[in-house]
């Protein structure tokens, strides 16, 4: 247990006291410049590519190459973020398995608001599959808005009559735009990152006054899930979203779905990021990649 590690990284993350509001340029601006301190593994090579007809980094491990791609969402409340300030999730993935990523630069608002990030999501599977790629040889995943996508895009394939992924592996995923889970209130104090404010400023730019209760932008209260791959969500105690997951797994058992619910104690909005600094990070992408090993090339139906 590192609770001293937790209770440091949680006190320098401490949001400030007052919400003041920022362009999303600056909001860019100073994303990019926190997850630059980020630790990315060394033993990968970083490729540009375009999928989908949009930019992404296809990232390799420099000695073990394993069968199966992770099509990867960077997070960023679908307004800030890239490929980049996401590496050391994805190269953490990619340096565990031995797998293939591919990670989205999809489309951001305000300047393209929703679905424009699910619909370059859905084109990045289909152009995967029309390369050849077998579905059950790819697992989704993404972190905070990115794992939104994730579910968001496989719930896409599937209604479009597409075959479905492996898995889906979400990381403090955003799953709820109406922000209905006890823990928007609950969890207020202990967030580091986020106020509600936070939310209701990104959230106006992405949705564009278009429904929250949409079922790709809030499948925790109104997707349907049935016929879904393997879940895998992780997420911290110390989070305003924390109830996106666990309202999600909820529906997911409900729906017949296999789902791991994999919370961890005091830590913040994507931990896994701090790979390096905080021992249950390196610890969840251990279960994460472990995941991904069990599920890829399981012949998913």
């Amino acid at each position: 247990m590192t609770r001293q590690q937790r209770t440091q990284l949680n006190q320098k993350l401490k949001r400030p006291a007052t919400f003041v509001p920022q362009t999303p340029e600056q909001m860019r601006t100073g994303f990019a410049a926190l997850m630059s301190n980020m630790y990315v593994p060394t033993m990968i090579t970083q490729t540009p590519i375009t999928l989908g007809n949009r930019p992404a980094i296809q990232v390799d491990h420099e000695q073990h190459t394993h069968a199966g791609i992770i099509l990867y969402f960077h997070g960023g409340s679908y307004v800030v973020g890239s490929p980049t300030t996401a590496m050391s999730l994805t190269g953490s993935l990619v340096s565990r398995t031995g797998i293939r990523a591919v990670s989205l630069d999809y489309r951001l608002a305000p300047e393209h608001p929703f679905p424009a990030a699910m619909e370059d999501g859905l084109a990045a599977y289909r152009e995967l599959l029309a390369n050849g790629t077998n579905a059950a040889d790819i697992v989704l995943a993404g972190d905070s808005a990115g794992g939104g996508l994730a579910v968001a895009v496989c719930m896409m394939a599937r209604d479009a009559g597409l075959p479905i992924p492996a898995a889906v592996i979400t990381f403090s995923a955003g799953l709820d735009k109406t922000h209905s889970g006890a823990s928007m209130s609950s969890k207020a104090d202990v967030d580091p990152f986020f106020a509600r404010e936070n939310f209701d400023h990104t959230d106006a730019m992405f949705l564009a006054g278009q429904d929250p209760r949409h079922e790709w932008v809030s499948p925790a209260t109104y997707g349907k899930l049935e016929g879904f791959p393997p879940l895998l969500l992780q997420v911290g105690t110390n989070e305003l979203l924390l109830d996106d997951s666990t309202m999600l797994a909820e529906r997911a058992r409900a729906a017949g779905v296999d789902v791991i619910l994999d919370i961890t104690a005091d830590v913040p909005h994507v931990f896994q990021a701090f790979t390096g600094t905080l021992d249950e990070a390196d610890q969840a992408l251990d279960r994460a990649a472990l995941f991904i090993k069990q599920h890829i090339g399981q012949g998913q139906a």
